[in-house]
C-alpha cells in the first residue's frame, strides 16, 4: 500500500515490514530496488518526469524524512512512523547476518568502505560482506559496466547496498534491476554515517524535522541548493496539493 506526496509513490511500511520483505526477496536471490525518500528525492522527481517514473517503479519506497512522515499523518496514515534510510540499513545488517545473507557495498571510497566494512564486521558478527566496490567517478563505459555487473553477481552477493547520493543511486539501481541478482537498497550518507565519517544529527532534531539544518551546517556549500531552494519549494507546493485534495473530498 502506498499514498502519492506530490506524485511520488510512497510506502507505508515500517522497519520490521521492510526489512521482512527485503530479506526474503534476497534470500530468493531476486532483483530489487528500494528507496528512502525525502524532500530532496521528491522534489527532483518532482523536477523530472523520467526520475518520477524510476521512483514510482521501485519495489519499496521508504518515508525517510519527517515532513514526508507528518504529510502520510495528515492525509489519514496516523501511525506512519520514520523508515529512516541509514537505520534501515542497521536493521537489515542485523537480519542479514543472522540469516546469512552475503552483502555488498557500493559507493563512496575505499577507505571509507573498509572502515564501514569493519564497523559493521564488529556490531554485527558474522556478517558476510563478499563485495566492496568503489566506483570510478566518470561514467562507466558499456564494458566497464558489463564487467562491473559480472564481478557483482559473480561475489553471490544478495543484499547490495548503493551509497552514491541521490539522484544517481536511484538512476544506477533502475538501470541494473533485472541483470544484478540482488536488493539493491540506496542509502546515500549512511555509508559516511555508519563508518563514522560524518555525524549523525542529535535524535531530538531528527524527531523536530531539523536534521537538514544538521546537515547544511555541515557543508553548507555543497547543500545550500538542497535545502534552501528545495525545502521552501516543497512546502508550498505540499500546501497546494492539501487544499486541492480537501477541495476535491469536500
Amino acid at each position: 500500500m502506498f499514498q502519492t506526496i506530490l506524485s511520488s509513490h510512497i510506502d507505508i511500511i515500517s522497519y520490521s515490514e521492510a526489512s521482512y520483505q527485503i530479506i526474503e526477496w534476497a534470500k530468493r536471490g531476486e532483483s530489487r530496488g528500494v528507496f528512502s525518500a525525502n524532500v530532496h528525492m521528491l522534489m527532483e522527481a518532482y523536477d523530472s518526469h523520467e526520475f518520477q517514473a524510476i521512483i514510482n517503479n521501485a519495489d519499496i519506497v521508504t518515508p525517510d524524512g519527517m515532513p514526508l512522515v507528518w504529510t502520510l499523518r495528515m492525509k489519514g496514515y496516523k501511525d506512519q512512523q520514520r523508515v529512516y534510510g541509514p537505520s534501515l540499513m542497521l536493521h537489515l545488517l542485523a537480519a542479514a547476518a543472522n540469516e546469512n545473507i552475503p552483502v555488498g557495498l557500493l559507493g563512496s571510497t575505499e577507505e571509507v568502505l573498509n572502515k564501514l566494512a569493519a564497523r559493521c564486521k564488529e556490531q554485527f558478527p558474522g556478517l558476510n560482506i563478499v563485495l566492496q566496490i568503489s566506483p570510478p567517478f566518470h561514467p562507466l563505459t558499456d564494458v566497464e559496466d558489463r564487467e562491473l555487473v559480472k564481478h557483482i553477481n559473480d561475489s553471490g552477493v544478495r543484499l547490495l547496498f548503493v551509497g552514491l547520493g541521490c539522484p544517481k543511486q536511484e538512476y544506477w539501481i533502475a538501470n541494473h534491476r533485472g541483470i544484478i541478482y540482488s536488493v539493491m537498497v540506496g542509502v546515500g550518507v549512511a555509508f559516511n554515517f555508519h563508518a563514522g565519517i560524518v555525524s549523525q544529527a542529535p535524535g531530538w532534531m531528527q524527531r523536530a524535522g531539523l536534521e537538514w539544518l544538521f546537515r547544511f551546517f555541515q557543508e553548507p556549500r555543497r547543500l545550500w541548493k538542497r535545502y534552501l531552494f528545495n525545502n521552501p519549494r516543497f512546502m508550498v507546493l505540499l500546501i497546494g496539493e492539501l487544499i486541492k485534495e480537501k477541495w476535491k473530498g469536500g
